[in-house]
């Protein structure tokens, strides 16, 4: 990470579809959504900063945040992790915004 760098957290979550949601013929993936609205709310109170919209990278759906302190990132990482409707198998990449790539950085576990 270079000096003027800016630290971001990747949050990795697999693209598993839900079963019920797939059986009644309902999106596969509603917990994109959900992430999505708990980031936006997340970012209200100013705690971190929503820095890109989500993207598919391979076999994950993976989400951007940062404006806080590592610890505070992979905090907001972990608490995604855990909601309802999240698939398991979530981690956290630990990069910063000068990475050529998605994926590139510190990996954390977090489900």
């Amino acid at each position: 990470m270079t000096d003027s760098a800016a630290l971001v957290v990747e949050i990795h979550v697999p693209l598993t579809p839900d079963p019920a949601a797939a059986a009644s013929g309902e999106e596969q993936f509603p917990w994109i959504d959900d992430i999505v609205d708990y980031l936006a709310e997340v970012e209200d109170t100013g705690d971190i900063m929503v820095v890109d919209e989500g993207e598919q990278s391979d076999d994950h759906y993976v989400f951007f945040v940062a404006g806080a302190d590592e610890g505070s990132l992979l905090n907001v990482a972990a608490r995604v992790a855990s909601r309802p409707g999240v698939p398991t198998g979530v981690f956290a990449m630990v990069t910063d915004d000068d990475a050529e790539e998605v994926g590139l950085g510190r990996r954390v576990e977090l489900s």
